[in-house]
Formats: structure tokens, C-alpha cells, sequence
């Protein structure tokens, strides 16, 4: 299992194309069927789908690239008031402090001899260096996001194109009729699940992009359609995403006002619309078969990310109610689906004690009870007849 796990992170460039791509294709694959019960072919209808989430993907960031271009031309100013800022948190920490400026005195200067060199601070190197290094990081992560994102979209397009082809052929060559029936049933669950979750996380998070947008507007946030976007689509992250939004509104205020109410004010207001929508939103929207053990949501957002990053941490829930009905429909893995399910009602331990230890005492009673009685009777001779 340790050596499957590092093979998955280190196949990173060729895995990560190929499951987003199967997990979109579970999630677009009744649309497609949908147009084929039309009339259009699935070649056809592939093409359309795709060429629909490809638009809707454009409509997002033609949007969101007037405010991000804006934000990244004032970037300069931005850390510079970010540096200061920091700067002004150092001072209150001894070991964090920057070095103070040495001091020349008076006759030093009227000797005309130089003044001594300022003592380089050596966390403002640190970071001038790691930010050339981020900058190569991320020009070759961008590179790289580009040549996966073609591979996976070509490849939607064909396994959407020959879905029902797939899915014939590996019927086919299972020999048993229920094993057939199992994979079948399993296939159609996963596509309607899958495609039901993001349908409904996309209602939800375009309302809270909405509410961060509106709410960052009213408070004076420069920006607020950037926020808002980039809220909604971290959203989609379980647990992590509405903690990284916090922070990022958090530098965002920072970055903006002065005051420290002012400052805190968006982060309190993402807080209040994440606590709303979690709590009682997402209970109403959400059907109740999609619901998994948080326990088990958490793990596996943690496990995806670390091997995938954020694309991993993305489709860590799709993957996991795969899973959940893999589990469900496999006899020997049954045991491991009681640990995805989101049940609400728990039998008591004493309970549960009860009825598993009843029938073994009711056989053993029974046991002994045979055994005394036949140590009791007499043996009788053997018959002919018999």
C-alpha cells in the first residue's frame, strides 16, 4: 500500500489528467445520454457538453480578469504596505525584530568618511530570494496546468463519446449475470450522485460567491467581484477552502484599511455566510444519500491534497462516494461502506454487546444442555433393523 501510495504521487502529471477526466466524465455522462434519447448522436452530444462547461469555465474568467489584472497592477504597492505591515508586527517580537539602523555620530561626518554599510535584514532577503523562486515555480506550474488541462479535455471528450461503448464491452466480460447487474446499477449510481453533488455545490457556492461579493462591496473591499469568485470556487473545498478564503480576506483587509475593525470586517462577514450555509442551507439542498462521515471527508481531502494538490483536494469527495458504492456493492468491502455513511442514528454500546454476544450464549447453553443430557441417558443396545 506504501509503495501504490508514492506511485501515485510521483504519476502525478499522468494520473491527475486521466481521473479528473473520468470524474468529469460520471458527472456530464447523463447529459450526454439525455441528447442521444433526443435524437443527436454521442459524438454530437459530447462535443456540445464539453463546449458547454468550456464556455461556462470562459464566462468565469472573463469575468474575473478585469479585477485580477487591477489587483495584480497595484501588486507592488499591495506587499509593500504587506511589508510594513509585517514590519510593524516584528517590533513587538524580540527574536523577530528587524536590526536597528546604526547611528553615525557627528564627527564622523564632519570627517567625510563613509558611513558604515546598514545591517541587511535577513528575512527581507529570505523572501526576496524565495519570491524569485516562486515566480520560476509558478511559471512552470503554469505550464504544466496548461498541457493538463488539453489532456483532460481531449480526453473527456472521448470518454463521453464512446461512454456507452465502454460500459457494454466491460459488461461483457463479466461471466455472472448479478456481477453484471452490481456493476451496472453501480455505474448509473456513481454518475447520478457525482453529477447531483456538484449541481447542488454549484447552486450553493454561486450563492455564497454572492453574498461575499455583495458583503465586500457594502464594507468598501477594493475588488469585491474577485472575493466572491475565488470564495465560491475554494468553497468546493471541504473544511480547507472556506479556511484559506478566511485567510485570504484577511490579508485582502489588511491590505485595504487602517483601522483594525475595518480590517477583520470582511473575514467576520465570510465567516457569518459560511456558518449560514453550512448549517442550514447545504442540510436542506443536499440529499441525504450524499451524506458522508465528515471524519471520512476531512481524511480524504487531506490525503488527495497532499498527493495532488488542490486538483486532488477538489476531487476528493466525487472520489470518495465512488468508493462509499464501491463499498456498498462489493460483499467483502461491505464493512468499510458503515464507515462513510453519515448515520444519524448510533445503537448504544450495550446494545450492540447484547445482540452480539446473545446467539453464542444461547449455543453454548444449548451445547451443554445436549451434552447433559446425553450423559444422562442410558446407551441403548443396537438394533438389527435399523
Amino acid at each position: 500500500m506504501l509503495a501504490l501510495v508514492f506511485t501515485i504521487q510521483h504519476a502525478r502529471q499522468v494520473l491527475l489528467p486521466i481521473v479528473v477526466a473520468v470524474v468529469l466524465g460520471f458527472m456530464l455522462a447523463p447529459a450526454v445520454r439525455r441528447l442521444r434519447r433526443v435524437g443527436l448522436p454521442e459524438a454530437i452530444g459530447a462535443g456540445l457538453v464539453v463546449m458547454a462547461m468550456l464556455a461556462g469555465v470562459a464566462m468565469i474568467g472573463s469575468a474575473v480578469a478585469g479585477p485580477a489584472l487591477s489587483w495584480w497592477d497595484h501588486a507592488p504597492s499591495n506587499m509593500r504596505q504587506l511589508g510594513d505591515a509585517l514590519d510593524r508586527l516584528r517590533s513587538s517580537f524580540p527574536l523577530l525584530a528587524p536590526p536597528a539602523e546604526t547611528k553615525t555620530s557627528t564627527r564622523t561626518l564632519r570627517g567625510n568618511a563613509p558611513a558604515p554599510p546598514p545591517q541587511p535584514d535577513p528575512l527581507k532577503e529570505r523572501l526576496a530570494s524565495e519570491g524569485i523562486q516562486f515566480t520560476r515555480v509558478l511559471f512552470l506550474e503554469f505550464t504544466t496546468f496548461a498541457v493538463s488541462a488539453a489532456g483532460t479535455v481531449m480526453l473527456l471528450y472521448f470518454l463521453l463519446a464512446s461512454e456507452r461503448w465502454l460500459i457494454a464491452r466491460t459488461v461483457q466480460a463479466i461471466p455472472r449475470q448479478r456481477a453484471r447487474a452490481l456493476l451496472l446499477s453501480g455505474v448509473r449510481q456513481a454518475q447520478r450522485d457525482i453529477s447531483y453533488y456538484f449541481a447542488t455545490q454549484l447552486f450553493i457556492n454561486c450563492g455564497v460567491g454572492l453574498a461575499v461579493t455583495m458583503t465586500s462591496w457594502w464594507l468598501g473591499l477594493p475588488n469585491p467581484l474577485l472575493w466572491g469568485v475565488a470564495t465560491g470556487v475554494l468553497n468546493f473545498i471541504p473544511y480547507l477552502g472556506p479556511l484559506a478564503a478566511a485567510v485570504m480576506m484577511l490579508l485582502a483587509g489588511v491590505l485595504s484599511f487602517d483601522t483594525l475593525p475595518d480590517a477583520i470586517a470582511p473575514t467576520l462577514a465570510l465567516v457569518a455566510v459560511h456558518a449560514l450555509e453550512s448549517n442550514i442551507v447545504s442540510p436542506l439542498v443536499v440529499s441525504r444519500r450524499l451524506e458522508l462521515n465528515p471524519l471520512a471527508v476531512f481524511l480524504a481531502v487531506l490525503l488527495w491534497g497532499w498527493l495532488w494538490g488542490i486538483a486532488g483536494a477538489l476531487i476528493a469527495v466525487p472520489v470518495l462516494l465512488g468508493l462509499r458504492i464501491a463499498c456498498q456493492r462489493i460483499r467483502s468491502m461491505r464493512g468499510f461502506a458503515a464507515y462513510l455513511d453519515r448515520s444519524k442514528e448510533i445503537p448504544s454500546l450495550r446494545k450492540l454487546l447484547h445482540t452480539s454476544r446473545a446467539p453464542r450464549r444461547t449455543a453454548i447453553r444449548s451445547a451443554i444442555g445436549r451434552g447433559i443430557a446425553g450423559a444422562a441417558l442410558p446407551r441403548q443396545a443396537p438394533r438389527d433393523d435399523l
